[in-house]
């Protein structure tokens, strides 16, 4: 399988990518902002049809264009923490500028600069069989910058998530924290793109996050676990996809994420199960013993 160079590319890629949308998409869970990653992953859409539309380089629009928005979005919001009226109106106007620039880049542009017109498409589902290595390398150290800053700030983050209040009246910055971390958000949907494609980012985004929180209270394990089971996923599924051929690599990664998520979800309710009756078997033996 690794005597493959699209597989090792792959795999060069999905792992740091991959650590990094654990590590944003736990914070993201743990803000209630999981909608706004997906948002931002049309809007990373939007950005590479608009460089198309002009005739440039597909990754400046899909970068820049992104975390612009993410930028925008916290600013735009009360303590950096942008709110479902700012997040649907940020997707309903992205969307319809996705449809313009789709419209532009179809009729007028097609092909510009060696493009082809599967663009469009492997923005929305991924390709990450078809990265080169240099766009390999390019998303790892930008996936590792991504992880790195994560870690840097995951303290004072955490404080701000828990309590902004007091962690503000602490010194916290807490609005520039909130700005920053959708900066770190807009960059990850940038990055996953690449994977998973837009459509498909935000199950890389919240099932491992959400079920590494079903698994520990613990935040800093969460952090971490939820950042192992992104890679898990990631790496089964580019597994999957090569043994087989007709599996799309974006279907298998999400497809593995999600089904790890619904595989600790069920066991959690399993055990909740036990211990309710446990507790219940408890209660009325106690009820029993006292009435003799």
């Amino acid at each position: 399988m690794f005597a493959q160079p699209f597989m090792r590319t792959a795999f060069l890629a999905g792992t740091p990518i991959a650590m990094a949308c654990g590590l944003v998409g736990y914070f993201a869970v743990l803000r209630a902002q999981v909608f706004t990653g997906d948002a931002l992953s049309h809007v990373a859409f939007t950005g590479s049809l608009a460089a198309l539309a002009v005739g440039i380089d597909l990754r400046f629009g899909l970068y820049s264009v992104t975390v612009a928005v993410a930028i925008a979005m916290g600013l735009l919001a009360r303590r950096g923490r942008a709110d479902d009226v700012v997040i649907g109106s940020v997707f309903a106007w992205v969307l319809g500028l996705g449809v313009l620039f789709l419209s532009l880049y179809t009729t007028g542009r097609s092909g510009v600069s060696g493009t082809s017109g599967n663009a469009g498409v492997s923005v929305l589902f991924g390709s990450i069989f078809g990265l080169s290595a240099r766009d390999a390398v390019v998303a790892s150290l930008l996936g590792l910058a991504v992880a790195l800053a994560l870690i840097a700030m995951a303290r004072p983050l955490l404080f701000a998530t828990v309590d902004g209040a007091v962690a503000a009246a602490s010194g916290v910055p807490v609005r520039a924290l909130g700005v920053a971390f959708l900066a770190l958000v807009g960059l990850v949907a940038a990055e996953t793109t690449q994977v998973v494609g837009a459509l498909l980012l935000l199950g890389l985004l919240a099932a491992p996050a959400a079920a590494a929180q079903r698994l520990t209270v613990r935040p800093y394990g969460g952090l971490a676990l939820s950042a192992g089971l992104a890679v898990g996923a990631t790496w089964a599924g580019l597994i999957e996809s090569y043994l087989i051929p007709s599996m799309p690599p974006s279907f298998a990664i999400i497809a593995t994420a999600v089904a790890l998520y619904g595989g600790v979800s069920a066991l959690a309710w399993f055990r909740r199960g036990v211990t309710s009756n446990e507790h219940g078997s408890v209660t009325l033996g106690r009820a029993g013993s006292s009435t003799r």
